[in-house]
């Protein structure tokens, strides 16, 4: 292991708030994180190629020499920056917030619920965490389902979506992607809530089944308010599939999501 990839980690983790906020981002140990910035422990093949793909930057770069390594990534930002310039894309999502009313009142995490559009038939529970970043309304949304018994780690299948929040015309609007595969992308469709205290907030989500045939899925979805400050561990725990009578989900919960159906090729709620 060359002494440069210690430092080439750090110059790269220095575009973030702290190496604890890429250590959460790349679901690696903070400990294990450790080892590879001070050098002491190579990243498995799969770590480096997570890594590599987080930050932009190939293998064998990570290697170089700290002096050609920064001014490569020096360079590299300032490329990035003159390319985005005037992108089609940003110029899009930029015109679409200057019209977006003020979020902040929903920042927070959020229990999701939905019919879960791989298993028929089940309620998904996924966790929702929306925050302002910059003057931009951002989301994290952390699924994962059971593969078999047993209860090792190798066991669950899990999925994060990262995405953007809009407020507009009395809808709240999001649109996200699996960051970890990025195969899918989806839309759900809120009702914000107009009372003092937001408790829970109705409405639809529009994707894909992550079965086989990836058939098209609308399903209507319930948000639960958990606070600006939550127990991860503890929160992340019950992230799962639920059946429908299961007493975890309660009569409300139950009754939101009644009467939709998921169809193969059809967007169908009844």
């Amino acid at each position: 292991m060359s002494d440069s990839f210690g430092a080439n980690l750090k110059l790269l983790c220095s575009h973030y708030r702290s190496i604890a906020e890429v250590c959460r981002k790349l679901a690696i140990n903070r400990a294990q994180f450790n080892r590879y910035l001070a050098s002491q422990s190579r990243p498995t093949a799969h770590n480096l190629k997570r890594i590599c793909d987080f930050f932009g930057v190939e293998d064998y770069e990570l290697v170089l020499p700290q002096e050609q390594f920064a001014r490569l990534i020096g360079a590299r930002d300032n490329s990035a920056a003159s390319a985005s310039a005037g992108a089609p894309l940003l110029e899009l999502f930029e015109s679409l917030s200057e019209h977006s009313n003020d979020l902040s009142r929903y920042c927070g995490y959020y229990f999701e619920y939905s019919n879960c559009m791989s298993v028929p038939g089940q309620i998904l529970l996924s966790l929702v965490h929306l925050r302002e970043e910059r003057g931009s309304f951002v989301f994290e949304r952390q699924e994962r389902q059971e593969r078999a018994r047993g209860g090792g780690a190798e066991d669950w299948v899990r999925c994060r979506y990262l995405g953007a929040a809009f407020y507009l015309q009395d809808r709240v609007f999001l649109i996200d992607y699996e960051s970890l595969t990025g195969n899918e992308m989806s839309q759900t469709i809120l009702i914000p809530s107009f009372k003092s205290r937001i408790t829970r907030l109705n409405g639809l989500k529009t994707g894909v089944s992550s079965g086989d045939q990836r058939t098209p899925a609308c399903t209507r979805v319930v948000w639960e308010f958990l606070g600006t400050d939550i127990n991860r561990v503890n929160t992340y725990r019950q992230v799962m599939l639920y059946a429908p009578d299961d007493p975890r989900i309660d009569d409300d919960v139950r009754q939101r999501l009644a009467g939709a159906r998921i169809r193969q090729g059809l967007f169908e709620i009844e």
